[in-house]
């Protein structure tokens, strides 16, 4: 009776020693797969049911302070078109401030994430925001000073188009861990 007693309190101590790691774990976010390759978000990302079925997942971020809108990150998958074709079909989603040309605020860059191609697009400016963007009349709403961060990322199994915009201060907020939680896929 006395080892049944003994193991009991050893594994009520063992466990209370993992509460750190339970807290740690709390400020994370969800694990998110891209084909074979995952990778977990960050904890202030919150997550929200799909908008619609082209979007495979969808999160919110929260604003920067002085912006009035959070941010929005969204993946889709099995989107057509090339990468390139993406690529500018994003910058034209955007005006560029007076003097200046799409390819003076938009910077693409290529890297490769465990097995998959990676395609980065960060643009800055005046979003062409649709809000039904498959309506042949939906009209586009302004919103200055808005950057995107978008991404094709193609993997072995399939490909996947990432895309996070906002105010450019809450985007700028989030970008460092966006950054991150991209390159960590493994």
């Amino acid at each position: 009776m006395r080892n049944i007693v003994l193991a009991g309190v050893v594994g009520v101590l063992l466990g209370c020693g993992n509460t750190e790691t339970s807290a740690e774990d709390a400020k994370k976010g969800p694990v998110v797969k891209l084909g074979s390759l995952s990778s977990q978000a960050p904890g202030d990302w919150k997550e929200e049911p799909p908008a619609n079925r082209m979007r495979l997942m969808q999160f919110v971020l929260p604003k920067a302070e002085g912006d009035k809108k959070d941010a929005e990150l969204v993946i889709f998958r099995g989107i057509g078109g090339s990468t390139q074709a993406n690529i500018e079909r994003w910058k034209k989603q955007f005006i560029p401030p007076t003097g200046k040309k799409l390819d003076d605020v938009a910077k693409v860059s290529e890297m490769k994430v465990g097995d998959a191609k990676v395609t980065y697009l960060d643009i800055s400016g005046t979003y062409l925001f649709k809000p039904r963007p498959f309506v042949p009349d939906s009209q586009a709403v302004r919103m200055p000073e808005y950057r995107m961060l978008a991404v094709v990322f193609l993997t072995k199994d399939d490909v996947y188009h990432i895309r996070l915009v906002g105010p450019e201060k809450t985007v700028k907020k989030h970008k460092d861990n966006f950054d991150k939680w991209l390159k960590s896929f493994r």
